[in-house]
């Protein structure tokens, strides 16, 4: 009788996927809408319930005779750790299972001082913020973390990345996994900006090109609403592509000619340091455009076609319908996008181009913790994840539950 019972549950998290939508729904509408037996709804109800996955709507739905409860989906059952680990700072966040930022906090922590010291800096962040929103470890549905180098998303290690030394097949998931008993996801930074500003500002396109320039420089991809990480997670990163004005300049890779050794932050702060300008990083530069610095407006101009050079064959290849622009060269605004958008609508295909939106990022600095919040709640929400949770932690003595919430 268990196992039958075990087996009319296996479809909550399913029927969980439908009411992620917002709507509220009635058990009349849920049998409709799934050509569910009463019976079989009314398990994978009662498992939902028992989780908090879902809760009953404060107003009954009534049709003339007693009022039929309604069912909607719980945003607040759990949260998610969200962390962006940039080159420079870090944009931390605890958000709910609708991605509403809950607490947030940024801080400059340089990624270059190793592995242990930053994620010892994110664990005690973390810690006083669950404190601070009165949240528990037992609430957390997973930990999202974003970092500013490669990283083979099977196992969530760094792999050579050449910013970030000391990290190389450093165990991050399983660091921060034991230190919260949570799921621990980790990423790229620019692929997890590509997940946030696609769920939060651009759910309709089917296809997007993130665009990060910042200390480096590189790309998450959008292919028919589903992130693309490649192979082995490597997809996207376009800041290391030869271009022939960086022929003979040396990148920090060790390679010679990349995109990034000439149209990066890092190098165009470089730059304007060596000719007597004051300027330690990408948000430097952004500082003395704004400022009006003839010598750094050039350089982020310039810098902007050489990106779009690598883009417009891009754009042949992949043909996106949005090119979304962040990082903090980004901030720049319309200074870098014209260069962008004069070399890539000169030098694709009209076709590629007649209906392509290239614009800066609407979440910002936001975009990488939101990101990094979206992977966990996917990953946490996946009906298969969800079936295994309801069916491991299922009560004995829940059969009955959602009937006796009314009946439409």
């Amino acid at each position: 009788m268990l196992s039958e019972a075990n087996g009319s549950i296996a479809g909550a998290g399913a029927l969980l996927k439908i009411l992620r939508d917002g709507q509220a729904r009635t058990r009349a509408e849920l049998v409709q809408l799934t050509g569910l037996a009463r019976s079989t709804l009314g398990q994978r109800l009662d498992a939902l319930l028992s989780q908090r996955w879902i809760v009953p709507t404060e107003e009954a739905i009534s049709s003339g005779g007693r009022p039929a409860v309604a069912f909607t989906f719980n945003r607040g059952a759990r949260i998610a750790l969200a962390a962006d680990l940039g080159a420079t700072h870090a944009r931390v966040a605890i958000t709910d299972l609708g991605t509403e930022v809950l607490a947030e906090r940024a801080d400059e922590v340089p990624i270059d001082r190793g592995p242990v010291e930053t994620l010892t800096w994110l664990q005690h962040t973390f810690e006083e913020m669950l404190a601070e929103t009165g949240h528990t470890r037992d609430q957390i549905c997973g930990i999202g973390v974003g970092l500013p180098g490669p990283v083979e998303h099977s196992s969530g290690r760094p792999v050579n990345p050449p910013i970030m030394p000391g990290w190389d097949g450093f165990p991050v998931p399983e660091w921060l996994g034991e230190r919260f008993g949570a799921p621990v996801l980790v990423d790229n930074d620019v692929n997890i900006m590509a997940l946030g500003e696609h769920w939060a500002a651009r759910p309709e396109a089917d296809h997007l090109i993130f665009v990060k320039i910042g200390t480096g420089i590189g790309c998450g991809i959008i292919s028919d609403r589903h992130l693309h990480r490649g192979a082995q997670g490597a997809a996207g990163d376009i800041g290391h592509i030869q271009v022939a004005s960086a022929a003979d300049i040396v990148c920090r890779c060790g390679n010679l000619g990349c995109l990034e050794a000439v149209a990066s932050g890092a190098a165009m702060s470089a730059r304007l340091s060596a000719d007597g300008v004051e300027a330690a990083d990408s948000r430097d530069v952004v500082r003395l455009v704004r400022g009006g610095n003839t010598q750094a407006v050039q350089l982020i101009r310039q810098a902007g076609r050489e990106i779009g050079d690598v883009l417009a064959s891009i754009v042949n290849f992949f043909n996106p319908s949005v090119i979304v622009v962040g990082g903090d060269i980004a901030e720049a605004g319309e200074q870098v996008l014209a260069g962008l958008r004069e070399v890539i609508y000169s030098r694709s295909l009209p076709l590629a181009t007649q209906h392509l939106t290239i614009t800066a990022s609407e979440l910002s600095d936001r975009a990488g913790v939101i990101g990094a919040a979206v992977m966990v709640i996917e990953h946490a929400l996946a009906p298969g994840t969800v079936d295994q949770a309801v069916t491991r932690d299922r009560p004995r003595d829940t059969m009955g539950v959602a009937a006796d919430h009314g009946t439409p």
